[in-house]
């Protein structure tokens, strides 16, 4: 039988917070915590995902790959933010006649509000049980499936600008934490180009983002691993699967 493997991409979100999300992650089949990434709201949850992505608790050190960015990810967003934001923070603010709407540091505004200010991306191939009898060179190669999984996104949603990508070997399955700034521009209130996680993240374009980048990572491991596996259909293509098939049994009844 044809091997298939499964493929996660989780967006941070508040509602991982919860107890059940908690309760999913320490149970998650992957032997990971993936589902466990919350949403990034101000400089403490920064730099707490800076702790656990780079696991500056621990001596396993080996074990952890930054391959986009650097080993100080809060400095990493605040460039992001440098570069992005800088230009339309000075233009704002050429456009104020009084000094206390002038905004002094954009990254620390959107900090004291109540939008996120980064978002993180954690994307994994295969399960505890693919992962469970590979040796590390076969877990290390995924590196470059990885690496192109970097390239894929900033095609696909270039609008999402990566500040570091982090891959953890220190559990079962080998998966990375991407953490970018969703950026929107041509803002008609306030700066010109905004933080805008909302905007970038509807339900649509997160499902159309899901599907390219499972469709180009599994290539991406055939190609590097040289094999011709397929993907396990997600659990939102089975129930579109069997609602399809309902309805063609409903048809078929009617028509008979």
């Amino acid at each position: 039988m044809e091997q298939e493997l499964a493929y996660s991409f989780h967006l941070g979100s508040d509602k991982n917070k919860s107890k059940l999300a908690k309760k999913v992650a320490k149970e998650n089949v992957s032997g990971t915590t993936s589902l466990s990434n919350n949403a990034i709201q101000n400089a403490k949850d920064l730099s707490d995902v800076n702790k656990h992505n780079l696991r500056d608790y621990d001596n396993q050190t080996e074990l952890i790959r930054t391959i986009y960015g650097t080993s100080d990810i809060v400095n990493d967003v605040k460039q992001v933010y440098l570069d992005e934001f800088e230009q339309s923070r000075l233009e704002y603010n050429n456009k104020q006649t009084r000094e206390d709407r002038k905004i002094e540091d954009y990254f620390k505004k959107v900090c004291e509000s109540q939008n996120d200010i980064a978002c993180e991306i954690i994307i994994e191939l295969g399960d505890m049980d693919f992962w469970n009898d590979k040796n590390e060179r076969y877990r290390f190669k995924m590196v470059d499936v990885y690496n192109e999984q970097i390239k894929d996104l900033n095609k696909i949603i270039p609008d999402f600008k990566i500040a570091n990508a982090t891959m953890h070997f220190d559990e079962v399955s080998p998966h990375m934490h991407i953490i970018g700034v969703p950026v929107v521009s041509n803002c008609t209130r306030g700066m010109k180009k905004q933080v805008g996680k909302s905007k970038l993240f509807t339900k649509t374009s997160l499902t159309e983002i899901q599907d390219k980048m499972r469709n180009a990572c599994i290539k991406s491991y055939n190609k590097f691993y040289e094999v011709n596996t397929r993907l396990k259909k997600s659990k939102k293509a089975e129930i579109k699967t069997s609602m399809l098939m309902i309805w063609a049994i409903i048809e078929k009844l009617r028509n008979n």
